[in-house]
């Protein structure tokens, strides 16, 4: 089922998609006829760019597949193996500019034409303007895969501060210095890779059902205290499905109280919770008697 938050990261996707596809012929043709290798080599990445953000949108409309008998907990987990897959194109597009770099520097060129630095300063302001309008709606969202293709944007737009700051070099030195841009996309292929790094992390720790929502499980332990009957919070463990989670919850009470009685509380505190937390798909909650070792 999608939710809000499967349709604004959907939207967000899409601005991606054309957004990098516009890029990518404006990198190129400005390369091609303004004789800067770095360009070229940056429209290449941002030709990869357009089919991992292909990738991020077919993984946000997978994942907002309603559960089924084949998958109780959702479709959400495509996410992360998405995320996977954008730090593969993230890595391939490093791996292209490095060779096309040691290329380009082995091969004596032009200098590149002056009107690159204006073409390179438009792209590097609107690819920040992408990374943080996509990064917001991921935070929104809580998407790992649309994150990811937010830091996409980032690299782009580290790879093109490289490419200014190589071709000014190589126009204020002039002769001797034309292979500057070529070193300067050499040096960006390292900043991709890091972030390849950065993204890959948190989507392998999701993957794993690793630890890291403890701001959650503070909310939850705080909003049960105040649900009638609960005395204690115990256990509590939290997984995340593409944009949602799924929690599971040991609350103690009254070990005097009826099955009936022990029910009645778990269920208005599993209501009570996913009232107060949206971006919570579903809990499950153990009742454990209050005795001495809780007290």
């Amino acid at each position: 089922m999608k939710t809000d938050a499967h349709q604004k990261a959907i939207k967000a996707s899409y601005y991606s998609i054309f957004g990098n596809a516009a890029l990518a012929i404006i990198k190129g043709v400005t390369g091609i006829f303004g004789n800067s290798y770095a360009l070229i080599a940056d429209a290449i990445e941002s030709t990869t760019d357009v089919f991992s953000s292909l990738l991020v949108l077919f993984g946000l409309k997978y994942s907002a597949r309603p559960a089924d008998e084949n998958h109780p907990y959702g479709h959400g987990r495509v996410e992360p193996l998405i995320t996977f897959a954008v730090v593969g194109f993230l890595v391939v597009s490093a791996t292209i500019i490095v060779m096309e770099s040691i290329e380009n520097i082995q091969t004596p060129h032009k200098v590149p034409k002056p009107y690159t630095l204006i073409v390179l300063a438009a792209i590097i302001f609107t690819k920040e303007i992408f990374y943080r309008f996509i990064n917001k709606k991921s935070e929104e969202t809580k998407s790992s895969s649309l994150k990811a293709d937010a830091w996409h944007h980032r690299s782009d737009a580290i790879t093109s501060l490289m490419a200014f700051i190589g071709i000014s070099i190589a126009l204020f030195m002039g002769k001797g210095y034309e292979t500057a841009d070529d070193w300067a996309a050499l040096f960006a292929s390292g900043f991709i890779l890091y972030n390849a790094y950065l993204i890959l992390r948190p989507a392998l720790g999701e993957i794993m059902d690793e630890h890291l929502y403890d701001d959650m499980v503070e909310e939850i332990r705080e909003i049960s205290q105040k649900e009638q009957g609960v005395i204690e919070t115990e256990k509590c463990f939290i997984r995340k499905t593409g944009m949602t989670f799924h929690v599971d919850l040991h609350v103690i009470v009254d070990g005097e109280l009826s099955v009936n009685q022990g029910h009645e509380i778990a269920h208005n505190l599993k209501d009570r919770l996913l009232h107060e937390m949206p971006e919570v798909a579903d809990i499950l909650i153990h009742i454990e008697p209050h005795d001495t070792n809780h007290s």
